[in-house]
């Protein structure tokens, strides 16, 4: 796993809460398709760009890169958004991120209330802390 990049299954929790996708260059994401399993693409302007289509948004594969990929629906792709998207999305209800022993705590606020998530990965911490938001909003 790359440093500060989201597990895949924090990740599909994220996306089944309800967090929209909007692909901008540098983004990474996955495709929901067992022969791309472990791998890891980037949006770039260069290889992969984002295309509106009015059936949809589009994942376009350019060049010789990945031969095998013209294009894949947003649908089928999975952001993996990093730690300081995940920090962006949690906006003003964001306090701290603490490292402990074996574990980094990330807390926010909300309303009167706060809360604390732990993951060993600073980015699972984030992504508990963005799934809880999504939880009170949906």
């Amino acid at each position: 796993m790359m440093v500060g990049m989201i597990s895949t299954e924090s990740a599909v929790a994220l996306r089944d809460a309800g967090l929209v996708w909007h692909p901008r260059s540098g983004d990474r994401f996955q495709l929901n398709e067992p022969e791309f399993e472990a791998d890891v693409f980037t949006v770039s302007e260069m290889t992969i760009e984002p295309r509106d289509y009015p059936t949809g948004r589009i994942l376009s594969f350019n060049g010789t890169t990945e031969w095998a990929l013209d294009s894949v629906a947003l649908e089928d792709a999975l952001w993996l958004p990093h730690e300081s998207q995940l920090r962006e999305l949690l906006r003003g209800a964001f306090r701290s991120l603490r490292r402990l022993s074996d574990t980094h705590e990330v807390e926010i606020v909300v309303g009167d209330q706060s809360f604390v998530f732990q993951h060993p990965e600073p980015a699972d911490a984030y992504a508990l802390a963005v799934l809880e938001l999504l939880r009170r909003i949906g």
